[in-house]
This record gives C-alpha cells, sequence and structure tokens, in this order.
C-alpha cells in the first residue's frame, strides 16, 4: 500500500503509546510499519532531499502535532508517553485525527498562536488540504523553483554566443574539482584548429594527463557520430578523456556507444 501521510498516522500512533508506558520513538516507527504492512522499498522511500525516510518523517510529524496538542509528551530523548488528555482521546473511539481536530486542544490553540505554526502554516497548500508534512511541501516547492531556474538557465545558455557557452563549461568542471588545486588548470582552446576540441583541463602539473572538452549547444540530439567524430579528436590529442557536454540530449546509440568502448573515457 501506499505510504499514509502524517495525518493517517496521527491516530495510529497515539494508540501505539495507549499502554501508558514510556516507548522509544523507533518502536512506534516500526509498531506502525507493521500495522500499515509496508514493504521493505516502501520503509526504505526517501524524501527529495535524500535526508530523511520518508515514512519515518511522516510519524516524526504526526508526533510533532500530537506533542503539540498536549496528547504525547517527550519523556527523554527520543522517547515518547500518552499524556492523560491522550488516553481520554483515544477512549472516544475516533476514526481519526487530524490538524483540524486538534484545534479543540488549548496547548494546540497556543501552538498555532505562535511564530513556528505561522511559519509552519506558510508551508502548506492554499486549499486548506493537508495531505504532505510541512517539510515535504517545502521540499515540493523547492524542486518546482529549481526546476523553473534550470529551464531559464538554460534559455538564456541557448540564447549565448558559442564562445560564452565553451568558457562556461570549463568554469563548471574546474568548480566541479576537475582540475585540482592547479593555477590555470583549465582553458579554452582556440576557435580554429582545435579538431573538434573546445576545452583542456590539466589534471596533473607536467599536462600529461588531461580533460578534453567539447560543448554543444544544440537543440537536437546529439548522435553517435558526433561522439564518434568527439573520441577521434582525443586520439588525436593522444588523450584517453573527454566530457562532452550539450545543451540537449544524447540518442540511446550515442550513449551504447560511449558504453561499449573500452579504449576511451568519454563522459
Amino acid at each position: 500500500m501506499a505510504i499514509p501521510d502524517f495525518q493517517t498516522l496521527m491516530l495510529p500512533t497515539l494508540k501505539a503509546l495507549g499502554d501508558g508506558n514510556e516507548h522509544p520513538f523507533k518502536d512506534v516507527v516500526e509498531v506502525l510499519a507493521t500495522e500499515f504492512k509496508l514493504t521493505q522499498e516502501e520503509l526504505s522511500e526517501m524524501l527529495p532531499s535524500r535526508r530523511a525516510r520518508t515514512f519515518y518523517n511522516r510519524v516524526a510529524w504526526a508526533k510533532f502535532y500530537l506533542k503539540k496538542a498536549g496528547l504525547v509528551a517527550q519523556t527523554k530523548r527520543s522517547y515518547l508517553s500518552i499524556t492523560k488528555l491522550g488516553l481520554e482521546t483515544i477512549k472516544s473511539e475516533l476514526n481519526s485525527i487530524s490538524v483540524k481536530f486538534l484545534e479543540q486542544f488549548p496547548d494546540y490553540i497556543k501552538f498555532k498562536e505562535s511564530d513556528s505554526a505561522e511559519t509552519l502554516e506558510q508551508a502548506q497548500p492554499s486549499d486548506g488540504v493537508v495531505k504532505n508534512t510541512p517539510e515535504e511541501v517545502l521540499e515540493e516547492n523547492y524542486t518546482k523553483l529549481n526546476s523553473a531556474l534550470a529551464i531559464d538557465l538554460l534559455d538564456i545558455v541557448k540564447s549565448s554566443s558559442p564562445t560564452f557557452f565553451e568558457r562556461l563549461v570549463v568554469n563548471l568542471l574546474v568548480s566541479m574539482g576537475y582540475g585540482g588545486t592547479l593555477a590555470n588548470a583549465a582553458r579554452v582552446t582556440k576557435r580554429s584548429g582545435d579538431e573538434g576540441i573546445d576545452g583542456v583541463i590539466d589534471e596533473d602539473r607536467l599536462g600529461l594527463d588531461s580533460i578534453y572538452i567539447q560543448a554543444k549547444r544544440w537543440e537536437g540530439v546529439v548522435g553517435r557520430p558526433e561522439i564518434q567524430k568527439f573520441v577521434g579528436a582525443l586520439s588525436g590529442q593522444r588523450a584517453t578523456k573527454g566530457v562532452f557536454i550539450t545543451t540537449s540530449d544524447f540518442t540511446k546509440e550515442a550513449l551504447e556507444f560511449v558504453k561499449n568502448n573500452n579504449h576511451y573515457k568519454v563522459v
């Protein structure tokens, strides 16, 4: 089954603490995972940021809201217990607990009036239908903004001159760590007589081990013939390493050619 949202997890979380004893949070997570019959794959699913597992994160947010309402208490680090108010709540035979339901409790009302709650509410959808945790909403919005920014940057790069694009690619690779700490390790080649090579990054001080670069500011996909030409240019330079960067994409044949080529390392 799909991983339940954090509000669906609120009542089961409270019931998992229903014996009144103190429980490690990780044990509560395991109990809920068993109750919802989650697979190992579902339990391993990560948030887009890769900073936490999705299910664990949602249980943590369920606990967070229950705690703010005064239904559970953190007795010590990573340990929980149900409060008297929490016990009274589960005795009322509820079908579910939601953020809206928690608004009847004084502690939660006080929390809602705080600056922290205002920040969380800004992370929630405008239609009032709360499914994802505030963290998931923020990550989703971040991903959307990142994608939009990437599209805008790509449009700018495509409208720039070939020389600008070549310099951009070389500077990008240096920023990624290619060339190490060598001063002037990277350079853009001359426009003529470069045999299809647009840039070079020296990996050692003598320039004996170099990475050759080709930058294609294209609209159409890059096919196998272009990659073969690049490999030929590497051979002409007696080089074995190359980076081919494009504003478009590569055909399946081009990717297979690179994969099956054992003599040259082309990325």
